[in-house]
């Protein structure tokens, strides 16, 4: 493998960057923190990456000690890339990046690709602001479903599909209000107040967003 290149700068932000500073590495880190990922499903969802790219940046992950590479057990014998410790601490990095780019996000172009796993994070942060608590959280949307993981120290913080047992909450929204709680415009509270979440669930986090 070839060494990583570097800026040679004894600063920690440049440091940082020669770890994650490549295109792909952090949107690689942001599909792995939903936990283990095939290397097909991880291509499928970063529509735009040659697998040549992917596959490079999936062996200097590994160098670096953000992601490790397991075989499942059988029958599935396969095998999956998973988030090291080291690797999850980039969860507020991405966040922090959500926020930032939220000014840059517009409105969608027609080239522009979609996921619904991917406002997992615009959501993750709002239901933190919101002091919802923590609990599961199964969110439902035009582009499909997928859960998350309010308040998780660490592990899995969401997932694709429906929540694997009963969620704490279920929200239902449509794509434009999702868009709006990733840009900023609008809060979780504020929008299921407005009638534009729909929030059903007999947890404490569901409660806590109806203020029953």
């Amino acid at each position: 493998m070839p060494p990583r290149r570097s800026y040679d700068q004894y600063c920690s932000a440049a440091r940082a960057l020669d770890v994650v500073g490549d295109r792909w590495t952090l949107l690689i880190v942001r599909e792995l923190l939903a936990g283990p990922r095939r290397y097909t499903d991880l291509h499928a969802d970063l529509p735009g990456v040659s697998t040549d790219v992917l596959a490079s940046r999936l062996k200097d992950m590994e160098r670096d000690g953000l992601a490790t590479r397991r075989r499942l057990a059988p029958p599935a014998a396969a095998y999956v890339y998973e988030l090291t410790a080291r690797g999850e601490e980039l969860l507020p990095v991405l966040q922090a990046l959500n926020v930032w780019g939220q000014a840059e996000l517009g409105e969608r172009r027609p080239t522009d690709a979609v996921r619904a796993h991917w406002f997992a994070l615009p959501l993750l942060r709002d239901l933190a602001q919101a002091g919802a608590g923590e609990g599961l959280v199964e969110v439902r949307l035009e582009e499909g479903e997928f859960h998350l993981h309010a308040g998780s120290g660490s592990g899995p913080v969401y997932g694709d599909g429906p929540a694997p047992v009963e969620p704490d909450a279920r929200l239902v929204l449509d794509t434009g209000t999702c868009t709006a709680v990733g840009r900023g415009e609008l809060s979780v509270t504020d929008a299921v107040r407005a009638g534009r979440i729909r929030v059903t669930g007999d947890g404490t986090l569901a409660k806590a967003l109806r203020e029953d």
